[in-house]
């Protein structure tokens, strides 16, 4: 059966690999972008919407000109760095306004659609570091583990209406987003040294990652479960370090996590 899809964040990486597989596989797909006119490479069978994840009445005439919508694809963000010492607490609220508040606001906007129907998938694209925290990562680890957590909490609010709402956490992932890190650190940081030879190891870490399309291909497999789970995790060893970190004390996942950016 043909479904309506939104998925934010179209225009590359992970948005982009979703919205073309939905669209190939025939669902109505509506992609968001800051700027439609400006999309380098149209996919086939996605419409461009405008979506400006800062702007709280962009969020509004999103979900307005999407109308009744099926799958919902929270996925685009703002990946960001820093010493917590040396976050301007104006770019802490603006990540956050990008990575929360708008997804939550859009998913406040399609749920009761979703709701009536009976039917409905609600996908947060996190990360891996919302359940392996990262020295120099915090503010982005705590928003990623925010919006996980509004989904883990509403699974059950909605799960009788026939809405799944769950979370997909990629690892590592090859789409250039160390590029557009917004980084944040004093010139006279004293935490310099370990700071670059963290992000040193990140971008690393990126540059081998997993591919869009496998976490795009996660995510249709949540899309597509009659009951999806609350976490899915893709890339960076998953279900191996996931297992540990069942097995181990919590000091120890911290020191793995640690070592594996150099620090």
């Amino acid at each position: 059966m043909s479904r309506t899809a939104l998925v934010t964040g179209a225009s590359s990486g992970i948005g982009a690999a979703v919205a073309g597989a939905l669209a190939a596989r025939g669902d109505k797909v509506y992609g968001t972008t800051r700027d439609p006119s400006r999309v380098a490479d149209p996919l086939p069978g996605v419409e461009y919407l405008r979506l400006d994840l800062s702007d709280p009445s962009s969020v509004e005439e999103c979900a307005a000109a999407a109308g009744g919508v099926d799958i919902l694809v929270n996925n685009a963000g703002e990946s960001q760095s820093g010493p917590i010492e040396e976050l301007p607490m104006e770019a802490v609220e603006r990540l956050f306004r990008v990575n929360v508040f708008s997804a939550v606001r859009l998913t406040q906007l399609i749920l009761p659609g979703m709701r009536v129907r009976r039917y409905g998938r609600v996908v947060m694209v996190g990360s891996m570091l919302a359940s392996f925290p990262l020295a120099y990562r915090s503010s982005y680890v705590a928003s990623k583990a925010a919006i996980k957590g509004f989904a883990s909490a509403a699974r059950r609010e909605v799960g009788p209406y026939g809405v799944g709402v769950t979370t997909v956490e990629p690892g590592s992932i090859s789409t250039g987003i160390g590029t557009r890190r917004t980084s944040y650190i004093a010139e006279d940081s004293p935490f310099a040294g370990e700071y670059r030879t963290m992000l040193a190891a990140l971008n690393a870490n990126e540059v081998n990652g997993i591919s869009a399309d496998r976490v795009a291909a996660t995510v249709l497999k949540a899309v597509d479960s009659p009951r999806p789970r609350p976490l899915y995790a893709v890339g960076s060893n998953a279900p191996v370090v996931f297992a540990l970190r069942r097995l181990l004390p919590r000091t120890a996942v911290e020191r793995m996590v640690s070592r594996r950016h150099g620090l």
